[in-house]
């Protein structure tokens, strides 16, 4: 695979492939590359999951790539952990003169032809955006339903110390939690916390 042999003046095809797990094969992936005509010498493999951070046959990759180059893949996803990489990764090499094509995408994108370039930019941009909009909706869906079950969804809300000191003033003069809370703006539910030393009687509410 991949040797990083010197590389020639003019503009060379590289093959990248990736599986996720040991039990896949790289075959599929390979044989589409060779049946393009790139050489054993010019294709950089992983066996990683996309989630991983060492990809040591990417990097190799990136690291031989020169301008003119094209690095051809099978299908996007093989570069990028996500959407968004993919699309970063597609941005960086453009700006460093460096195409992307895959072979078996729907839409099969090559970024060396203007016009291509221009569909693949756009629908790599839609694409992100369509994972931000999702992502915005399931976190939504999720604060909507523990709102209605009375749960608190992210970083618990923490109180100011000398609001709790004030509270706690409150409370040893006697007011209720109802009279403690209107004052202080703290909930009950955080008031029962703070203020419920064992030692003291409960106030009522």
């Amino acid at each position: 695979m991949g040797t990083g042999i010197p590389h020639p003046q003019h503009g060379l095809d590289l093959g990248y492939a990736r599986v996720s797990t040991t039990r896949q094969s790289l075959a599929r992936q390979l044989d589409a590359l060779s049946a393009e005509g790139i050489g054993d010498d010019r294709i950089y493999t992983d066996n990683k999951t996309g989630s991983s951070l060492e990809r040591e046959g990417l990097n190799q990759l990136l690291g031989y790539a020169r301008p003119g180059d094209t690095i051809v893949v099978h299908t996007l996803d093989r570069i990028g952990r996500n959407l968004r990489e993919v699309l970063n990764l597609v941005h960086d090499l453009a700006g460093r003169g460096i195409g992307v094509r895959s072979l078996a995408d729907p839409l099969p994108i090559d970024t060396t032809d203007e016009g291509q370039g221009r569909i693949a930019s756009g629908l790599l941009a839609l694409f992100a955006e369509m994972e931000r909009t999702y992502t915005a909706e399931r976190a939504a869906h999720a604060r909507t339903v523990a709102e209605a079950g009375n749960r608190h969804i992210g970083r618990p809300i923490a109180h100011p110390a000398d609001k709790i000191e004030y509270a706690r003033l409150l409370r040893g003069e006697g007011q209720s939690y109802g009279e403690i809370s209107a004052k202080t703006k703290i909930p009950k539910a955080s008031l029962h916390r703070y203020l419920t030393p064992s030692h003291l009687q409960p106030i009522s509410t």
